[in-house]
């Protein structure tokens, strides 16, 4: 029997169109790169300097959990346009070893490596929506988005 275990925090709607960039996460830099096209995507969408920089800091704290956790993954950032609103999506997806616990992996201070623990439920903090999903051997997805209208 498969030790599944999934629990959604939040909700969020998916990409209502195909993600305009794709960044494979392996090593640090790419934490950076994924921040990087983070912010230039909301600045093309108008979104202000401090939603700019909330969006950005969300993409590199769970960007930066995957490299740490589970050594290689990706970050898929698109668009969204919904009900008179629009947005940036985030999806980012890893095959790692999945979190057993997500109660206690979203609490302020819980960390499996030396840190301060604020990495994800930081980033759900910094975004409108947050979603999460893992399974224990299979990996994790974390999908936020970030609205500006």
């Amino acid at each position: 029997m498969t030790d599944r275990r999934e629990r959604s925090h939040g909700r969020t709607q998916g990409m209502s169109q195909q993600p305009h960039i794709r960044v494979p996460l392996r090593e640090e830099s790419d934490v950076v790169m994924a921040r990087q096209h983070g912010r230039e995507l909301a600045l093309q969408e108008g979104f202000p300097e401090s939603a700019v920089e909330a969006l950005a800091t969300a993409i590199s704290e769970v960007a930066q959990n995957i490299v740490i956790h589970a050594r290689a993954g990706e970050i898929l950032l698109g668009v969204v346009r919904e009900q008179g609103r629009r947005g940036i999506v985030v999806i980012a997806r890893d095959d790692g070893p999945g979190i057993a616990d997500l109660d206690q992996a979203m609490r302020d201070g819980y960390t499996t490596v030396k840190g301060l623990g604020l990495g994800l439920s930081s980033a759900r903090r910094l975004v409108s929506e947050f979603d999460i999903t893992s399974t224990v051997g299979s990996g994790t997805t974390v999908t936020m988005t970030k609205w500006v209208s």
